[in-house]
């Protein structure tokens, strides 16, 4: 049997910005890539699958490592080229909404192929992915990237986060929009995420599996996230979404240092575009797709604590006890950690 190599490469940093659905990771990427050097947002669902298929025991590590390493090459070539680069003027991910768009759109009548090793050397551009659930199930990452690879967990608090996920449990997963890989047990098709739990899943309704989703995601990070900074310490840096919000700079210096570059102009007013910092956690921007995802303005004259004991207030009334006991748990130890809001 063989065993796959790529020794060379092009891509020297590679950022993922990663999270559960409903974090804020976007706000995160799109703030990143206003940053010195630092390419537009966007997926790489391939590398998700990798990871996925890898955890699933579907694929082999060297098989995982050099399919790594060729689509962040890959994509990086796409992208100097304008290649893959999304032109869609209403998303988050699109040139149009990059602070430079002009820089995209010049890619496109530029030289190419031969030329791009040579450019990817003089302008050192940063990749920058936004990811869903990945630093649990990142080994391969890291074992194909090392120390090119940095990623930017975004936590939130719980509560925070229901709303959004529970769109995603009704409308899309278990759908054909659903681009993560599933698996079979007893006839039920399941998503790659729900591997030892798949009876705790089948029993409960929308809201009950994305609790029992944070537990367990939450669980996993966490060992995911021990082990690989004992090697790659540096590489990892956990931002609470409260915290970032509310006063970024320090965050935001901590950003630059891991990733290797600089903050700018233009970062500065990408900030301000997301409204950071801002006076509330919940005073995000108002977008159409936010509010697809679940997104509400605080109420008027309402404390931090009170936004949190509203959607607290929805969750119960569709959980069972025993939710709603991991639930508070979930809430309590994220309190306890990131966001002291009663000390």
């Amino acid at each position: 049997m063989v065993t796959l190599s790529r020794k060379n490469y092009f891509a020297e940093k590679i950022v993922f910005v990663d999270g559960l659905p409903g974090c804020g990771k976007t706000l995160f990427s799109y703030i990143i890539s206003a940053m010195d050097k630092v390419e537009l947002l966007s997926y790489s669902y391939e590398i998700e699958h990798i990871c996925q298929l890898f955890y699933l025991d579907k694929i082999q590590l060297d098989a995982a490592k050099t399919m790594i390493s060729i689509q962040t090459d890959l994509k990086l070539y796409n992208t100097m080229m304008g290649r893959d680069v999304n032109f869609r003027p209403s998303d988050l991910s699109s040139a149009h909404n990059y602070y430079n768009p002009s820089k995209y759109f010049n890619r496109l009548n530029d030289v190419g192929d031969a030329a791009i090793p040579e450019k990817i050397i003089q302008e050192k551009p940063i990749l920058n992915f936004s990811v869903h659930n990945m630093l649990a199930f990142s080994d391969p990452v890291w074992e194909s990237l090392g120390e090119r690879c940095v990623f930017i967990e975004v936590v939130r608090h719980p509560l925070y986060m229901v709303r959004q996920q529970v769109l995603n449990m009704q409308n899309m997963i278990a759908t054909a929009r659903s681009f993560s890989v599933y698996f079979e047990k007893d006839s039920n098709e399941l998503i790659y995420y729900v591997k030892g739990w798949e009876d705790k899943y089948l029993q409960s309704n929308s809201f009950e599996r994305v609790i029992y989703f944070m537990d367990n995601l939450t669980r996993k990070t966490q060992k995911a996230r021990d082990k690989i900074t004992l090697e790659f310490e540096s590489n990892v840096l956990t931002i609470p979404f409260e915290q970032f919000v509310l006063d970024p700079d320090l965050w935001m210096d901590k950003i630059a240092e891991v990733i290797g570059t600089n903050i700018t102009n233009e970062t500065r007013k990408i900030m301000k575009e997301q409204n950071v910092p801002r006076d509330m956690v919940s005073q995000g921007v108002d977008l159409d797709i936010y509010r697809r995802c679940g997104w509400k303005p605080p109420e008027e004259n309402s404390t931090e604590r009170d936004e949190l004991n509203i959607r607290r207030e929805e969750i119960a009334r569709e959980i069972s006890s025993d939710a709603l006991v991991v639930l508070d748990r979930l809430s309590k130890e994220y309190e306890d950690q990131y966001w002291k809001l009663d000390a």
